[in-house]
């Protein structure tokens, strides 16, 4: 059978990030990728003008339509905006557990806020224990941490919250390094830069990229470095043409 995985995020009016850089991602990594929205953003290269919460029953009957039907072999959430959406996917996901990569979107690259002021801590106490790896950049890390700290250390803290493994990713600050720590050992992963203006859904690509390789049954270890090398591609392939801002990633090299 088809690899099955399941985006649980926003949707990004402008392709580039959110479910629809999940999706592309999934297919780039051959696996069926299937999608529950819990809000809509009005957005753009420039940035976000507007975000709509979708009803949390709804959420639940998006749930519900994809677990009963297609199944899943691992899944990721994204942006979750509040705390209310937040604990539906959590009270749900901790009834249909899956293997999980919590990628916890707190704002966008054109700096708008996608995360309410009360739901880091319901990110963290419901959703962290639930995930079998977060992948924070590096100013997430340190938000949800409260230390300015080199990425190892960022990892442990982060481990110590709650999240069985951790990979602080390597896009921002000055060593070009994924840190993976599974709770006993840590691995550093090089990441490649590219110097292109196109970076807009790097973070979303990488933890659809790890959930679909780990749909695919790879080990952690070797999911979070094919993210890191898609996440990368997909920069030196970025559609710098695409808008006039932060222009989107393209994993899927569309340009060929």
């Amino acid at each position: 059978m088809v690899p099955r995985a399941l985006t649980i995020a926003t949707s990004d009016s402008g392709g580039g990030a959110g479910v629809q850089a999940d999706l592309k991602a999934f297919a780039a990594a051959g696996v069926y990728g299937t999608s529950v929205l819990v809000a809509l953003t009005a957005q753009n290269t420039l940035g976000v003008t507007a975000i709509h919460e979708l009803p949390p029953a709804f959420v639940v009957d998006q749930l519900d339509a994809v677990f009963g039907d297609i199944g899943v072999d691992a899944a990721k959430t994204g942006m979750l905006f509040s705390r209310a959406l937040i604990e539906t996917v959590a009270s749900y996901l901790e009834a249909h557990p899956v293997p999980l990569v919590v990628d916890p979107v707190m704002v966008a690259s054109s700096g708008a806020k996608l995360l309410e002021d009360d739901a880091a801590g319901a990110l963290v106490g419901r959703l962290f224990p639930l995930a079998t790896v977060v992948t924070p950049n590096l100013l997430e890390a340190r938000a949800l941490t409260g230390v300015d700290a080199p990425r190892g250390e960022l990892a442990e803290r982060l481990v110590e919250l709650g999240a069985p493994a951790a990979i602080v990713t390597g896009g921002h600050g000055d060593d070009a390094v994924d840190h993976l720590f599974d709770g006993s050992r840590h691995v550093e992963i090089p990441v490649a830069r590219h110097d292109v203006p196109a970076t807009h859904g790097a973070g979303c690509t990488h933890s659809a990229t790890l959930a679909a390789l780990l749909a695919r049954g790879e080990s952690l270890e070797d999911a979070a470095r094919g993210a890191a090398e898609a996440a990368a591609r997909a920069v030196a392939q970025g559609l710098v043409e695409i808008g006039s801002g932060e222009g989107p990633v393209d994993v899927l090299g569309v340009n060929r």
